[in-house]
């Protein structure tokens, strides 16, 4: 038994020993062997046909076609074979070839380069020798890199041979100047001069530089001028230069340049001037207190209402409102505004009526502009806005308009209308503000009963205890008498039962 087993276990053994001999032994005709001397590889090898299986590639289609032998087939492709001829069939998925549906899978890439094995091994040669490619390939592009792009003193060079320059700014507001204040040129020159100005002063640097070179010097002149034109636009440029610049500001305040733009309003001249002129008035006044204090002395309220006034002046109007509400709201919120004594000007000056004039303008930005105005000289006007009487009604007509635009453009659901509602939502902010302090305040009999109090100007204390014992006073005596009544039916409840009680007994 044993020697039987033994027998069987050594012939197993010595079975192994031959299966692993011959599988180091056989030689595939696919196995890639490399050897150490690629330059002596076997030229027939080279020579050989390029191998079918890299460069065929099947293409399917919509309907089965037959694949030949060692066909690549692409992915998502569906693959039969055919029981009838015994050959391999193929052909796109279902879902490349719907109606009205685009997709890529399946698709031959052919912007994809391939590569045959004779080219990996030519490849792999080239490699162990120590021709690489890429290098070649980046020493070929840093060499046409070199030939498309230029160094900056090749640039340089190239640039003066052609008398092509590149000027700074400074240099360009230099030439301009010298353009504007040379005697050979005309009015149109000195004109385009001044408007390619006020294209740089819009750069707080460039206006700083325009003071040094004395070009406000320049632009001051300019506004004494003759010719409308240099007017208009001197006045631009002026706007331009001190628009959020103080340093310029206090040089433009310092040459006397407020003066003059009062003097140009006050007197007759074209309205596209004054609209300019309006503008850099503003650009001066803005977030600068002194220059307020002297438009206030200089009597710059005054200009204003004149030219408010005027029948042709509709388009300034709007600005004028906007130039007097920054100037109230800057008051409110800095201390350094204390010395200007502008609320008493604007009462004085008549501006408390002259500002509700303009809710009677069917654009809705102007109309904004006056309820905001209006809003913030309601505690010097509430008075004079009290003895007007197309005020309130103004209000209400507002109100009402506004509440049916609303309302239209929330049933026709337009794109716009929540800008459109946002607006009106400021609108009936500022309407029922001003219509609250109106309606709570002095009472046509309160001044009739008190004419001595009220004719201070002090009446807030009354205002204030007056309305809220309006308010209290209905329903404090409609509690009294609901108890009152009560008392009164529970005594009479308490007497009948008292008497029915005796008459029982």
């Amino acid at each position: 038994m044993k020697d039987g087993f033994s027998a069987f276990l050594i012939g197993f053994i010595v079975y192994l020993s031959v299966l692993l001999i011959s599988a180091h032994t056989e030689k595939f005709p696919v196995a890639l062997t490399i050897k150490e001397d690629l330059n002596g590889l076997n030229k027939a090898e080279d020579a050989r046909e390029p191998d079918p299986k890299d460069l065929d590639v099947f293409e399917p289609s919509s309907k089965w076609q037959t694949l030949k032998p060692g066909q690549a087939v692409p992915a998502g492709s569906h693959v039969r074979l055919n029981l009838q001829t015994g050959q391999r069939e193929a052909k796109l998925g279902d879902e490349q070839y719907l109606p009205g549906r685009k997709s890529t899978q399946g698709i031959l890439n052919m912007q994809t380069p391939l590569y045959t094995s004779q080219e990996l091994k030519r490849a792999l040669k080239e490699f162990k020798r120590g021709d690489d490619p890429a290098k070649k390939d980046s020493g070929q592009g840093k060499e046409s890199s070199q030939a498309r792009f230029r160094s900056m003193d090749e640039l340089r060079r190239d640039l003066s041979m052609s008398d092509v320059l590149v000027e700074t700014d400074v240099q360009i507001m230099s030439k301009l100047l010298s353009k504007f204040n040379s005697t050979n040129s005309t009015m149109d020159q000195r004109v385009a001069a001044l408007l390619d100005l006020e294209y740089l002063v819009h750069q707080v640097d460039n206006a700083h530089n325009l003071v040094l070179m004395g070009g406000m010097e320049l632009v001051n002149d300019a506004l004494n001028s003759t010719d409308f034109r240099l007017q208009k636009s001197a006045a631009f440029v002026l706007g331009s230069a001190v628009s959020s610049n103080p340093s310029v500001q206090v040089v433009a305040l310092e040459c006397g340049t407020l003066q003059k733009l009062l003097t140009m309003l006050a007197t007759p001249r074209p309205m596209p001037v004054k609209k300019k002129v309006l503008f850099a008035l503003a650009c001066l006044l803005h977030h600068f207190p002194p220059a307020q204090s002297q438009f206030v002395k200089l009597g710059g309220l005054q200009v204003l209402v004149e030219l408010f006034q005027v029948q042709e002046a509709e388009s300034l109007q709007v600005r004028i409102i906007t130039l007097l509400y920054d100037m109230i709201t800057e008051k409110e919120h800095l201390q350094q505004y204390g010395d200007i004594s502008l609320f008493p000007m604007l009462v004085e000056q008549g501006w408390c009526s002259l500002v509700p004039d303009l809710l009677a303008s069917p654009k809705h930005d102007w109309r904004e502009k006056a309820l905001q105005t209006l809003l913030a000289m309601m505690p010097h006007c509430r008075t004079l806005y009290l003895q007007n009487p197309t005020l309130s009604t103004s209000l209400s007509v507002l109100q009402k308009q506004y509440q049916e635009l609303a309302l239209g453009e929330r049933s026709q659901g337009e794109d716009d209308a929540v800008s459109s509602l946002d607006t009106m939502g400021r609108h009936f902010g500022d309407l029922a503000k001003i219509r609250h302090i109106i309606t709570y305040s002095i009472s046509p009999f309160e001044q009739r009963a008190f004419p001595n109090y009220f004719s201070k100007g002090i009446p807030n204390v009354w205002r204030r205890f007056s309305a809220s014992v309006f308010k209290i006073a209905p329903p404090m005596i409609l509690m009294y008498l609901t108890y009152t009544w009560g008392n009164h039916v529970h005594e009479q409840s308490k007497r009948k039962n008292a008497a029915d009680f005796e008459k029982d007994e």
